[in-house]
């Protein structure tokens, strides 16, 4: 059974989805970086020390060319922050602008549409449970925990769990902030190479962004169309309807009883990390709507970025689909790049690089660990 779900897993994550059309081929990696809008960069910087992130590149915009990048009208400081050696995927972009646009999403319900979760691996979620616990009710400050939950997501448990016979399966935990959401997981009994990565460096024992979460709204088939038409991300299955009948989501997304979503799962062909996942209540539930918040220049993480050596081909892809594309400009760190808005409300900066210091992973594989 086990070897059975295992080459499921890796026939859907390299690329094989039932023998649909190839999606083109832009060299786009998985998720470069979450970008997040905030008042004063100096706690957020403290914050995501903690996580293991440190500053690797900084620019003082001054609001003339704020608005030529971004559309917004606000002296900006743009500070990148990568956790350890990983540079292909899972960085974080902090975005202090001097006069913002309003408050983002803020602090919501988990499924309001605009809503976004970064996930992160981890050594004790356990640990990192009590911490927030502690900045909620010690500190004051505003954190909704959802979980740890377990599951076993690919049933490889087998047989009768023991003390030699160990279940195999991850734990993860949701926390939803004023101005970040978290999702952090946990895995027992196997690893995936390449796909959150934790060095000594970060005091809580956390990795690199291994996936992205959007809250959307419309037919997923349709708004999130374009991530294999342009981008070239390979759709890991087409929309189905999950809900709080599997563990995960019910704990995570604060499920009722009868409650449900839908959800769509993407994956580039050069990153088996930087993954996106996408969640609708279109057609099943009414959603409190605050995507109006989700644009450059609010607080909050408004866009996320992607990187590749073929830029014009994915700003020519953009043009073609009839998106919300800017043009070609170099953004506050001298990178050629540009701005495109996606049906689903989703905004991404585009930028040139022709490649990573640290290799990627691209092929996704289950090692068993004996934990």
């Amino acid at each position: 059974m086990w070897g059975m779900i295992r080459w499921l897993a890796l026939c859907l994550l390299a690329g094989w989805h039932g023998g649909a059309a190839e999606p083109p081929y832009t060299g786009i990696s998985g998720v470069y970086e979450v970008m997040v809008g905030v008042a004063d960069a100096a706690p957020v910087l403290e914050y995501f020390a903690q996580f293991g992130f440190t500053e690797v590149a900084s620019a003082d915009v001054p609001a003339d060319r704020a608005v030529t990048i971004y559309g917004v009208d606000s002296a900006l400081r743009s500070i990148r922050l990568q956790n350890g050696a990983t540079d292909a995927h899972g960085l974080l972009r902090v975005l202090e602008w001097a006069t913002p646009l309003g408050p983002g999403v803020g602090f919501a319900p988990p499924q309001t549409v605009g809503t976004r979760m970064a996930v992160m691996r981890t050594t004790d979620i356990y640990r990192l449970a009590d911490v927030f616990t502690d900045l909620r009710d010690g500190a004051g400050e505003t954190w909704l925990l959802a979980g740890p939950v377990y599951d076993d997501l690919y049933n490889a448990t087998e047989g009768t769990p023991s003390i030699v016979n160990r279940r195999v399966g991850v734990r993860e935990m949701a926390v939803y902030g004023q101005w970040f959401n978290h999702v952090f997981f946990q895995r027992y009994g196997y690893t995936i190479p390449g796909y959150g990565v934790i060095g000594e460096h970060s005091p809580l024992g956390t990795s690199e962004f291994t996936h992205h979460d959007f809250v959307v709204a419309g037919d997923l088939a349709d708004v999130t169309d374009y991530y294999e038409t342009v981008f070239g991300f390979i759709p890991e299955n087409d929309p189905v309807i999950n809900g709080a009948w599997q563990a995960g989501p019910q704990v995570v997304f604060q499920m009722a009883p009868g409650r449900s979503h839908w959800y769509r799962g993407f994956v580039s062909p050069n990153d088996v990390s930087g993954k996106l996942k996408f969640f609708s209540l279109e057609g099943l539930h009414v959603a409190d709507d605050r995507s109006g918040r989700q644009r450059p220049g609010e607080f909050g993480i408004t866009l996320h970025s992607l990187w590749t050596p073929r830029l014009e081909r994915v700003h020519g892809l953009a043009v073609a689909a009839g998106l919300d594309v800017g043009a070609v400009q170099r953004n506050e760190f001298d990178e050629p790049s540009f701005l495109v808005r996606g049906p689903d409300g989703a905004s991404w900066q585009i930028i040139q690089r022709e490649q990573s210091r640290r290799k990627p992973v691209t092929r996704f594989e289950l090692v068993d660990v004996n934990n």
